[in-house]
Parts: structure tokens; sequence; C-alpha cells
């Protein structure tokens, strides 16, 4: 598996240090766990979003981007989601990293310190070069938006 070096540094006191770094939960996950760094329960409304500290920033290679994706098990048992999913961390941003967190749900939610809220996926950007040109190519969907094919 191509492994690429992320630099990674804390934001947070020493003392602060008790949630964990990202991590993957398997040798085959795509995704690094993410853990809350707040500092007391944070409850979310249904309908709320919020912004939750995790305490590191990150220095990623040019080139790459660090996708941020809901977890699973919230998005489906908890309607807990990623906001601007999937959000992404440029290469160039040395700010802490912090999740955008929306509840879709029904009933409130309680984040705490140390929760896994969501996951990390780095992934290689292509940047566009976009041409102008006086009309494009036509294809057998053309213009066919969404639901075009039926449900």
């Amino acid at each position: 598996m191509d492994e690429k070096v992320v630099r990674i540094c804390w934001c947070i006191p020493e003392v602060e240090r008790d949630v964990r770094l990202p991590a993957y939960a398997t040798a085959d996950a795509a995704g690094m766990d993410v853990e809350a760094a707040v500092t007391g329960d944070l409850n979310i409304a249904p309908g709320d979003i919020v912004l939750v500290p995790t305490g590191f920033r990150v220095s990623l290679p040019s080139g790459y981007e660090i996708q941020v994706r809901p977890r699973s098990g919230l998005a489906v048992k908890h309607g807990l989601t990623i906001v601007n999913s999937p959000g992404t961390i440029d290469a160039d941003y040395r700010g802490e990293v912090k999740i955008a967190l929306i509840n879709l749900g029904g009933a409130p939610y309680t984040i705490r310190r140390g929760d896994r809220i969501a996951q990390l996926v780095l992934a290689p950007v292509s940047r566009a070069k976009l041409r102008v040109v006086a009309d494009l190519d036509r294809t057998e969907r053309d213009a066919g938006g969404f639901g075009h094919t039926g449900r």
C-alpha cells in the first residue's frame, strides 16, 4: 500500500492530550478515525451545526488533500454527519483541524471528549486547466439532470 508522510502536531497543551491522534482502526481501513477534543460535553440538537475541535494541525504533501468524511455508525444510527461532506483540508492549511457536524436525526446527540466523530482520508488532487470552447461534444445523456433516467 502506498504511504505518504503527513506531518502532524498538537495545538493543545500537553495536559489536554488525552485524546488520540488520528489512526487507522484496521490494516485495510481507508480512513483514520478522528476524536473530539471538546473540553466538556457538547450537545447537538436536531438541525444544529457545530464545529468540533480535534487538538491537532497537519501539513500535507503538495498535491494532496485530506477528505473529512462521516462515520457510518453515527450517520445511520443517529443522523450525525459532516455538514459539507466530504470536507476538505487543503495542503496549505495550517490551522487546527475542526470537524463540522450536523445533527440530521430526530433526537439530540452528545459528543464527549475522545469520541470518534469523523474519518480522515488522504487523497491525491488533480487540478483542472479550463479551456473555453464554443460548444461541448454531445453524449447519450447530454443535458439530462437529476432523475433523468427514472426512479
